[in-house]
């Protein structure tokens, strides 16, 4: 019998490309397996950035309710069981290699890339788990992503924003139409940016899906360093601030509010949102540590538009001694984009390479690409580790280390962290 670790390695040889755009193969698929709806009620979360925190919340809030949730995100950070979550607990090895195999016997001859391969057996635990909730955040995109073959009563779209410009368009209203996609007609579709694409809103009105905008038709604001308010017309909570600690965390709790509220059946109480936005928790996401007085903070922010968020936040909280980054990037990113989202700010740079299969991108190359930024001259290491080691060691208590690139990155951090003194 395959173990999990045979199956991840068994189903990352079963298409030629990683990337496989389209719904045709997946859909057949799901239909051998009889798939039908993943749970009573469905929310699909798509966008740029945000959609794990976002569906954290959603999650956590629902849970909070009393309701059982199943949510599936991607990717991992240290196990494929992360991706997985039923009642709060990632799903087991066992509950894994079930939906492989059962996925497997249904694929016939049917090639399905690793995450197709993900998605189907995630939606099969689900329909299997008797949910009153399943919430799916998409992978790339939105209108062509596996995901995408789930109608869902809501959808949401949180951010939209440059990245994976080779699959999805080179601008915002083409990333934004690709994303839009995920919208359903006559089902609401909630949107956390207060500008967002012209393509999206048209593709809403096309088809007749409900556009509830973040700034228009709900608003979050500000009460005290411990309180915001989340509101609509006829409603209002005052609320704790999010366990999340990133500027755009209160945005994304209030997209989650939103969604939930649209939903068409049950009935979310104030209590419950305000102990979900308290609790809520998504490891990498500013995730922080003490080391003999120096904070270490890990952060999967991989694009421009999260690196604005990331400089918003070291700037409205500043440490008393110096700032050092280690930055590790995969090859296709705008490395050039994230780096000038610092440049108001006195960082010391270390760069490390990551080894990533065909997106890999060594700290000598990286180095190279950023020759023209403040983060040129930075020192360069092989890998995430090493960079890490260095730059605790040049730190002193009241200093920080900020560690953000990729969901490589951070997991090349957490386990040296864990590993090491």
């Amino acid at each position: 019998m395959r173990s999990l670790g045979d199956w991840l390695a068994y189903i990352e040889r079963q298409h030629p490309r990683s990337i496989e755009m389209g719904l045709e193969r997946v859909r057949e698929v799901a239909a051998r397996l009889s798939l039908d709806a993943p749970g009573a009620q469905v929310i699909v979360v798509g966008g740029t950035n945000g959609k794990g925190s976002t569906v954290a919340f959603i999650e956590a809030i629902a849970r909070a309710a009393g309701w059982k949730v199943g949510a599936y995100t991607s990717p991992h950070l240290l196990r494929y069981n992360e991706r997985v979550r039923i009642d709060g607990e990632d799903a087991s090895d066992a509950r894994l290699v079930a939906a492989f195999e059962a996925v497997e016997a249904a694929r016939g001859d049917t090639p399905l890339t690793y995450f197709e391969f993900g998605t189907l057996a995630a939606l099969w635990l689900f329909q299997h788990a008797s949910l009153d909730l399943a919430v799916l955040e998409v992978g790339l995109g939105g209108r062509l992503d596996a995901v995408n073959l789930v109608d869902g009563d809501v959808s949401v779209i949180t951010t939209v924003d440059i990245d994976h410009t080779d699959w999805l368009g080179e601008d915002r209203e083409a990333i934004g139409h690709e994303k839009a996609g995920i919208a359903r007609p006559w089902k609401p579709l909630v949107l956390g940016e207060v500008d967002s694409p012209s393509s999206v809103l048209r593709h809403a009105y096309a088809i007749g899906a409900n556009a509830l905008r973040l700034g228009s038709d709900f608003f979050h604001e500000p009460i005290d360093t411990d309180r915001w308010r989340w509101r609509e017309v006829g409603t209002e909570f005052e609320l704790p601030q999010p366990r999340l600690s990133a500027p755009a965390q209160r945005a994304n709790a209030a997209t989650a509010i939103a969604a939930l509220r649209a939903l068409p059946r049950g009935e979310i109480t104030e209590d419950a949102i305000a102990h979900g936005v308290a609790h809520a928790n998504v490891p990498g996401r500013l995730q922080r540590q003490f080391l003999a007085g120096v904070e270490v903070v890990v952060d999967v922010g991989h694009n421009p538009q999260a690196a604005r968020e990331l400089a918003a936040w070291l700037q409205a909280n500043p440490v008393a001694g110096a700032t050092r980054v280690v930055f590790a990037a995969l090859a296709d990113k705008d490395v050039v984009g994230v780096v000038d989202a610092f440049a108001a700010l006195p960082l010391a740079w270390h760069l490390a390479g990551l080894d990533a299969g065909a997106r890999a991108q060594t700290a000598e190359k990286l180095s190279s690409r950023l020759a023209a930024t403040t983060a040129a001259g930075g020192a360069t290491h092989a890998t995430v580790a090493d960079a890490l080691v260095a730059a605790r060691a040049m730190s002193r208590a009241g200093d920080r280390v900020l560690v953000f690139g990729s969901f490589h990155t951070v997991a090349d951090a957490l386990v040296a962290l864990h590993s090491g003194p």
